[in-house]
């Protein structure tokens, strides 16, 4: 009896060291580690919210980029990080799922060596062509893709291989694959006429659509964009089932406390609400998507599986 007393004291005692860590945090400014250098999608996401996500915290959240090998590198930090919610990572899919399903030797797991706090935004892809590819549509663009394989070659700088790979698979069109170092160097060559064909994040195929050096022939969200309301779906076009989003997120690394992720999420969820926060995610074609930390969680499970199929499927072999 003496013993079950000590231990209820014991658990009572760590019960109130929980709440009172709780009830203090944060108390103490915050490191969002970007694991891409300055000016790309998922740095401009990180800075558009550090802000408004600073104020609902009360402590100041500092953005630190630490780029390489296609986000592995911030993103092991943080999944080596202590787990007190001082060090977060701002994740997307070409630095976890994606890398995860190319690479063999990733040194961390994005599926267990991290607590999802919250999906923060998502914006679709485009499918541009240089002017000079002689299509106009989706489906002619497939019809010249199957009668002359390989023929237009496809440029690609990360995620947008892939998401070219399963769109060759829906369809049975086949482009020839030239890998960049990077979304910057593959877009040129795309708008330089280079290479033909590109699958292109929404907010940087904007601009050159836009100014007619690249035609855009679809997007691949669900419905079509308030940027380009004139280009169709990829279903609207007759590739059913053909969705794909990037995606940025929030996570810490795993075992951080339950209260302190509850926290953050509830703190991201009201940055989202922000009018400036929608004006500036606009302004990037990017749309805000809070969630719980179990719709993140099912999100990158997903995710994965999606892309390991793909990796697979097409034969590309894991680094």
């Amino acid at each position: 009896m003496p013993l079950l007393r000590y231990v209820t004291a014991i658990t009572a005692l760590l019960g109130i060291a929980v709440s009172a860590h709780a009830d203090t945090y944060p108390s103490k400014p915050i490191r969002l580690i970007v694991p891409f250098p300055p000016g790309g999608t998922v740095d401009v996401t990180a800075r558009a919210i550090a802000p408004t996500l600073s104020e609902v915290l009360g402590q100041t959240v500092v953005i630190d980029n630490r780029g390489g090998a296609d986000g592995a590198i911030g993103a092991q930090a943080v999944a080596k990080s202590a787990p007190d919610g001082y060090t977060l990572l701002m994740g997307s899919n070409s630095s976890l799922t994606v890398s995860a399903a190319l690479r063999s030797s990733l040194p961390f797991d994005p599926l267990r060596d991290f607590s999802p706090v919250s999906l923060v935004g998502s914006t679709p892809f485009a499918l541009v062509v240089h002017t000079s590819v002689p299509v106009q549509s989706i489906a002619e663009l497939i019809s010249l893709g199957k009668s002359q394989p390989d023929k237009l070659t496809m440029a690609a700088g990360g995620v947008g291989h892939l998401v070219g790979e399963l769109f060759q698979s829906m369809t049975g069109a086949k482009f020839l694959h030239v890998p960049f170092q990077g979304v910057g160097p593959a877009s040129v060559a795309l708008m330089g006429g280079q290479v033909d064909l590109m699958f292109e994040q929404l907010a940087s195929a904007i601009p050159s659509t836009q100014s007619g050096k690249t035609r855009a022939l679809a997007v691949t969200s669900a419905q079509r964009v308030t940027q380009l309301p004139g280009i169709p779906t990829a279903i609207e076009s007759g590739v059913d089932g053909y969705v794909v989003e990037s995606i940025t997120g929030i996570l810490a690394p795993a075992g951080t406390p339950l209260d302190v992720v509850a926290r953050l999420n509830a703190a991201l969820n009201k940055t989202l609400q922000s009018p400036a926060i929608r004006e500036r995610f606009a302004t990037i074609a990017l749309r805000p998507t809070p969630s719980s930390p179990e719709e993140f969680a099912d999100y990158l499970a997903q995710d994965l599986a999606r892309w390991q199929k793909v990796v697979k499927d097409a034969g590309i072999p894991r680094q």
